[in-house]
């Protein structure tokens, strides 16, 4: 079997470290799982979803000139099923959130948080600049 970029492979976990899993693919060749793509959710400790001799699927993901191939679990399975009551996640969306509303709302993710803390951090920014601009008004007089 050729080994390419995208290609989904069958493999045996032949090592295990705190920063990935190192898994045996066809025709000899060995490829690496970063912990940050062997599952959907967060990964303390690998061992904890994968052991030595488990056969797992893996996707492909880049294989550098020196050889190296970058490998994931997570994209080579299906991602879980959503709940029918969960809305889809928005990506991108610049939307403001209603922070006061009673009903539960959704995970936020990375980029949302990311977006929100900005927003604060040139909120707070911008205040103190007002207040330094103002000080130094006053002295001059």
């Amino acid at each position: 079997m050729e080994l390419a970029v995208g290609a989904i492979a069958e493999g045996k976990v032949t090592g295990i470290t705190n920063f990935g899993a190192f898994v045996a693919l066809p025709g000899g060749k060995t490829g690496m799982v970063h912990i940050s793509e062997v599952a959907n959710t967060y990964v303390n400790n690998i061992r904890d979803h994968l052991t030595e001799g488990q056969e797992v699927k893996v996707k492909i993901l880049a294989i550098d000139p020196a050889g190296k191939i970058n490998l994931s679990i997570k994209k080579a399975i299906d991602p879980p099923p959503r709940s029918a009551g969960q809305p889809p996640r928005r990506q991108g969306s610049s939307a403001p959130r209603n922070n006061n509303s009673a009903a539960p709302r959704e995970p936020q993710t990375f980029e949302d948080k990311l977006k929100a803390f900005m927003a604060d951090s040139d909120s707070k920014l911008s205040s103190v600049r007002q207040y330094s601009e103002h000080k130094t008004r006053s002295r001059r007089r």
